[in-house]
């Protein structure tokens, strides 16, 4: 039961938080910001995760870690409640005053924004901010708390089965998230507000802004509801793996000597070094790739949206069968392991910086082809990370 619903926690956040980065054309034209505003608010759920991280999964350990999951559950559904928040008080969306075409030089017509953005939209975007924020805070608990309750209640054969469990159903959410992007998108941002018949656009104009509120409301009540059976479960179960829960109940004054201790492991500082090296050249492309196919390709938001979703399945299938067929057939160790996914992370990390040479590529196949090689590249790496987890 615990398994089932880590697996669903995983799925809920790992939709909220890839909805979260379909919506970024949505966002900036509804509140009139820049892109790099938009990279400040999406990264501020990392902000609010590096706020408590270290506290919660050290003395967390100590409480009663479900219940805890519970809590970070709840306060990531309120956060993405809180992100919705602003069309409920916001006026009605403009599109008229919003962006008008403009011919430049290569007469290739292309948004331009009109005037400057109202005070209420200015201080919109705070909101979705501080909802990422504390999205961050609430998902904390949930990875470490949760992989460490299985590792302390389940044989060591079985734990590595479980976890490999709870990270494949998760790869279903960024799937699901921007699925539902896609739909979305489709709305009129303000539906059920407005008489459709007057609305002159459709999702392919560039004044078009979706329902972004909407896929929110439904984020945020699965991530609610992902919740409820954390609350039931207990705090311990019979012990069946060779070591107990006890390991984890160290002393706040042991916290400074297992910090410097795990510091000064060589596999924890390889892992620390694949995930700098991921995260450094995944992210960036992983957020800003569904706008790069919507205004490089002239394509609806809804569309880059879809194609994110279903181009990146068989990436991830590919890269999990291959990460864990190389670790079967060369035999690796947990050094080995460390080392291949260091070296994965790094030949995707020089493979993305091709993408600044993504503009001089005329075909559209090729564009998404070589996207497709870096992410199944990264994927493969991911999966051999968590196979030495």
């Amino acid at each position: 039961m615990f398994l089932v619903a880590l697996s669903f926690a995983y799925f809920a956040k790992a939709l909220s938080g890839s909805y979260m980065k379909s919506t970024i054309t949505q966002l900036e034209r509804r509140f009139d910001i820049p892109s790099y505003l938009i990279g400040v608010i999406d990264g501020s759920f990392e902000i609010g995760n590096l706020l408590v991280i270290a506290f919660v999964s050290y003395f967390g350990a100590k409480l009663h870690r479900p219940k805890i999951i519970a809590v970070g559950c709840v306060l990531m559904s309120i956060g993405t409640f809180i992100i919705a928040l602003p069309h409920f008080i916001i006026g009605r969306y403009e599109f008229e005053t919003s962006v008008r075409w403009v011919v430049n030089s290569t007469q290739n017509p292309s948004p331009c924004p009109v005037g400057s953005p109202g005070d209420s939209n200015l201080s919109m975007w705070i909101y979705v901010l501080l909802g990422n924020v504390l999205r961050g805070i609430g998902e904390t608990p949930v990875q470490p708390l949760g992989i460490s309750y299985i590792d302390d209640f389940a044989t060591e054969e079985n734990a590595a089965l479980y976890v490999g469990c709870v990270q494949t159903i998760s790869v279903f959410g960024p799937v699901f998230g921007y699925l539902l992007g896609s739909l979305c998108a489709k709305i009129y941002v303000d539906i059920g507000f407005v008489k459709m018949e007057t609305i002159t656009i459709t999702p392919a104009d560039s004044r078009w802004v979706g329902a972004w509120w909407l896929g929110y409301l439904i984020a945020g009540f699965i991530t609610l509801l992902s919740a409820i059976p954390f609350w039931f479960l207990p705090r311990s179960l019979p012990i069946s793996g060779t070591q107990g829960p006890e390991k984890y109940l160290y002393s706040s004054t042991d916290f400074i000597p297992t910090l410097r201790t795990l510091l000064g492991h060589p596999v924890y500082l390889v892992y620390l070094c694949v995930t700098i090296t991921q995260l450094n050249s995944l992210i960036g492309m992983v957020t800003y790739k569904p706008k790069y196919i919507e205004q490089h390709f002239r394509q609806s938001t809804s569309k880059a949206n879809f194609l994110m979703g279903v181009i990146n399945i068989p990436a991830v299938a590919l890269g999990m069968f291959s990460g864990g067929l190389l670790m079967k057939r060369l035999k690796l160790n947990i050094m080995g392991a460390a080392k291949m996914a260091f070296g994965t992370s790094l030949v995707g990390y020089i493979l993305s910086l091709f993408f600044f040479a993504m503009s001089f590529v005329g075909s559209h196949m090729v564009c998404q082809g070589f996207c497709l090689q870096v992410v199944i590249l990264f994927q493969m790496q991911y999966c051999t990370v968590h196979v030495l987890i």
